[in-house]
């Protein structure tokens, strides 16, 4: 029989287990304080346990514990990257950024990516698995031990769509906000998606207070199906509609994420267009000079554009920021490090 893995159970879930072993509720909370706020990597970090019962949870139970195979910081900001081995082998990547308002960790919900978005590394290889809250978790715990720094912003933005990995991905939510955990505020909480539009619905009726961010890259459907393939499942008149729900739902405004490319999304008729499909919508509009790579023929957009862009947004009432490229000496972008990993790894 598979074992359940302890670092993804709730605390009412834990109690359960505790007392099908016949022990009382009061073990579950110690072994939950171990795992969340301490931080524990293995069952035998539980002094507060007898041996009897250390030895118990061993063979019940796994504590998944992740440890980098690589970490690259960057000389330009001190963004650190990190790559870890799963058990089963596979490896996957986050990010580390400081910013003026804390420290904020961008990590991965799956092994790989099936949304095939073409300026991004994470859909190079396809889709190998989801990963479980544990994994997830895991990322947040093995940063923060390694940094020495609490962490306070979570961003589900690395590998993977996240509401393609819907059940994991509420559960580390509520986990990682516990206040018996981290007690990270959900308001720190981003998760992006490129708009699954049955769960984003869904999403609004958790009663989290999240913040939703829609990867929108195009004011128009034909622009984005050239860039992104679930623009072919959900068109912009059924994807928006579900975000203006969401904001209805949670009173939580969202981001719309716009990668720029040169040529393709970036001139004044896009931003007018943008303007247009967006003057009724509660968010911000990011934009985000796209992170080349060199399996596509995406070129970033330059400076001029950039600020043109931004300019025509912000002169007729959108809210617009531009994103500050972080670890861009370190392949900052989501899937870069991985792809390098396993290439390396094949030719060696």
């Amino acid at each position: 029989m598979e074992k359940k893995d302890i670092k993804s159970l709730y605390l009412e879930e834990l109690e359960e287990e505790l007392g099908q072993l016949g022990e009382k509720s009061f073990r579950a909370k110690q072994i939950y304080q171990w795992v969340h706020q301490k931080l524990a990597a293995d069952f035998e970090d539980m002094s507060n346990l007898s041996k009897a019962l250390r030895e118990k949870l061993r063979q019940q139970y796994t504590l998944t514990a992740l440890n980098p195979v690589e970490v690259k910081i960057s000389k330009i900001d001190g963004t650190r990257k990190y790559l870890f081995r799963l058990s089963d082998g596979n490896v996957i990547e986050s990010v580390w950024m400081q910013y003026h308002h804390g420290n904020s960790v961008c990590i991965s919900s799956q092994v790989g990516c099936r949304m095939g978005c073409r300026f991004c590394a994470s859909t190079l290889l396809g889709l190998e698995r989801d990963l479980t809250a544990a994994e997830m978790l895991g990322q947040v715990y093995a940063i923060q031990k390694e940094s020495g720094e609490r962490v306070s912003n979570v961003v589900i933005m690395g590998t993977g769509e996240p509401l393609d990995n819907y059940d994991a991905a509420v559960r580390f939510i509520r986990m990682i906000s516990d206040d018996k955990g981290l007690n990270i505020s959900q308001r720190n909480i981003t998760v992006s998606t490129c708009g699954i539009v049955p769960k984003i619905l869904k999403l609004a009726e958790e009663g989290l207070s999240i913040t939703l961010a829609l990867s929108l890259h195009a004011p128009d459907d034909e622009t984005r199906k050239t860039l992104m393939p679930i623009a072919n499942s959900y068109s912009l008149s059924e994807v928006l509609p579900a975000c203006k729900e969401y904001y209805k739902k949670t009173g939580r405004r969202l981001t719309f994420e716009y990668s720029l490319v040169q040529g393709v999304n970036d001139n004044l008729d896009e931003a007018k267009r943008l303007t247009a499909l967006l003057k009724d919508m509660q968010g911000h509009v990011n934009l985000i000079p796209v992170n080349p790579i060199k399996e596509r023929d995406f070129k970033q957009s330059n400076r001029d554009a950039i600020d043109a862009f931004r300019g025509y947004l912000e002169k007729h009432g959108i809210n617009v920021t531009i994103r500050r490229e972080m670890g861009r000496d370190i392949g900052g972008a989501c899937g870069q490090l991985r792809k390098s990993y396993l290439s390396e790894e094949e030719s060696s």
